[in-house]
């Protein structure tokens, strides 16, 4: 009999955190995870845009991949609001990242020098240690009874980068 008690008690656990992982925030937080633990398809796609520059050399690309590793790992975040409206979801997020727009814009203005900007920019991003704020909302969609994110635009991935300008 406790056998069969302690056989319930699992699965209803286990059916229980099942449906927890699948709300809109869930999916958010699974989201800003991916980012601050490099996972691979992160990484898969930061290559893929880093590999597209080209201003830059390959060393050069290298380095600010490592650069945008240190940015999503700094990435903090807060759930601010989730709304759900039958089949679709809006998760309203503030996030906090190392101010690398504001260093850019400065560089620019600086430097005359075109062919001494990608180091002197690369020079300059390495010693950010500012943060600055964005807010971002995330739409879901539920299909199939799963919640998924609807692709990023791409003024999302600049404020994950911290490249957009307030």
């Amino acid at each position: 009999m406790k056998k069969i008690t302690l056989v319930i008690i699992a699965l209803l656990l286990l059916i229980g955190c099942k449906n927890t992982n699948n709300t809109p925030t869930s999916k958010v937080e699974e989201f800003f995870s991916s980012y601050q633990t490099l996972n691979k398809d992160v990484l898969n796609d930061l290559d893929n845009i880093v590999s597209k520059d080209k201003t830059m050399s390959k060393e050069e690309k290298e380095e600010y991949k490592v650069l945008l590793e240190k940015q999503y790992q700094n990435l903090s975040y807060k759930i601010k609001n989730e709304e759900i409206i039958k089949n679709k979801a809006i998760v309203d997020t503030e996030i906090e990242v190392l101010d690398y727009y504001t260093t850019i814009e400065k560089v620019k203005r600086e430097n005359k020098n075109e062919k001494t900007y990608q180091k002197e920019k690369l020079d300059a991003l390495k010693q950010v240690n500012t943060k600055t704020k964005y807010n971002i909302t995330f739409t879901l969609i539920k299909e199939d009874n799963n919640w998924k994110l609807d692709s990023l635009d791409k003024n999302i991935i600049k404020k994950i980068h911290g490249l957009y300008e307030k």
